[in-house]
């Protein structure tokens, strides 16, 4: 009988990192199961079998949570598509499928709620209808199962507190992990409130683990987690894009194509990070003292792994990490080639 996998509080007070790949919505894009735009996760009622398969992937990449594909799985985003029928039969596939490959590979297995997208802190009956949205999902989400709750890419801290408050109420006592995003301007949110004053609020609120998730690259999220560092006790979140932003261009959205035209979304991979690039996120995840660590937009299972291995692990898929010591030009294993080794090299 295999042993009940330590839960995420009690690995996080054991002083250890979790890792969590999110980034589902871009990959199936990418791989032409959703559409960009209204990026709402049809995939999961169409192609389940799909999704249970990426579950695995990024668990064999080094992903110690399986999150349900539930992102933008809410009410608001298949009434714009005009699927609201498929609502609770599409929360329950992700997190129905997400629970089996948890317990197949003994990780944790998280719900998620995400920004609504209807919320606006200026009118109140949107707070009800926010309120309702996140009720159902959270309320899914422990019937079907889940260890922790993600309420994730929430850029205003009247949505992300609701978003907590309705965890408290709903989640049967299951911890809550609340990332913010984080736009153009690195100080406040969108409606307002600083974001060191937010991260601290929703602390004091009961959040479990707090931080940030998506729109920015390894690049000017740190500079976010560092502003934020020593502000709060509770474990901090780093989940940043796989994009190249800077200072000038600091979110994804905010990038450039050749053409002087916004790239997102179609030509964002044209910014996409290096392998190298998310080593070295890894590595300063890791002096930093994060406990809470993940790739989100733009993510795919080659990052996911590398980031595993930033940190000290070696996931399955380590046993596929590059190796030239025996390519037929760059490598140094005495069965090759000389031609190849001293001459074409040169040439390459």
């Amino acid at each position: 009988m295999s042993t009940k996998p330590k839960g995420l509080l009690e690995r996080l007070e054991a002083g250890e990192t979790v890792i969590c790949a999110e980034g589902y919505l871009f990959e199936f894009e990418r791989r032409g199961y959703l559409k960009a735009g209204a990026y709402v996760p049809e995939v999961v009622v169409e192609h389940p079998e799909l999704v249970k398969a990426m579950y695995r992937e990024f668990v064999h990449a080094g992903s110690d949570v399986v999150l349900a594909f539930t992102y933008y799985g809410h009410r608001e985003k298949l009434r714009v598509v005009g699927r609201e029928a498929d609502l609770e039969a599409m929360n329950r596939t992700a997190l129905k499928l997400a629970r089996e490959v948890a317990d197949e590979t003994g990780t944790l297995m998280a719900g998620n709620i995400c920004n609504t997208t209807c919320y606006d802190p200026d009118k109140p009956d949107t707070h009800d209808e926010c309120r309702q949205i996140f009720k159902e999902q959270i309320e899914w989400a422990v019937e079907e199962g889940a260890d922790f709750i993600v309420g994730e890419t929430l850029g205003m801290y009247g949505e992300a507190m609701l978003a907590l408050e309705c965890i408290k109420q709903y989640g049967k006592g299951l911890p809550a992990v609340v990332t913010l995003v984080v736009h153009r301007d690195p100080d406040t949110l969108t409606d307002g409130r600083s974001v060191v004053d937010a991260v601290k609020a929703l602390e004091e609120a009961g959040a479990a683990v707090v931080g940030f998730n998506c729109c920015r690259g390894p690049f000017t999220t740190l500079p976010l987690v560092e502003k934020v560092k020593g502000k709060v006790k509770v474990p901090i979140a780093a989940l940043p894009v796989l994009y190249r932003t800077d200072e000038q261009y600091p979110t994804m959205q905010s990038l450039l194509n050749h053409k002087g035209s916004r790239a997102f979304p179609v030509d964002l991979d044209a910014f996409l990070c290096s392998r190298t690039m998310i080593a070295e996120f890894g590595q300063r995840c890791k002096e930093l003292g994060l406990q809470y660590v993940g790739l989100c937009c733009g993510n795919a299972s080659h990052f996911t792994r590398t980031l595993a291995e930033s940190l000290g692990r070696t996931p399955p898929a380590s046993k596929y990490s590059p190796d030239m010591s025996q390519h037929f030009a760059y490598g140094t294993d005495k069965k090759l080639y000389s031609l190849n080794t001293e001459k074409i090299v040169k040439l390459l």
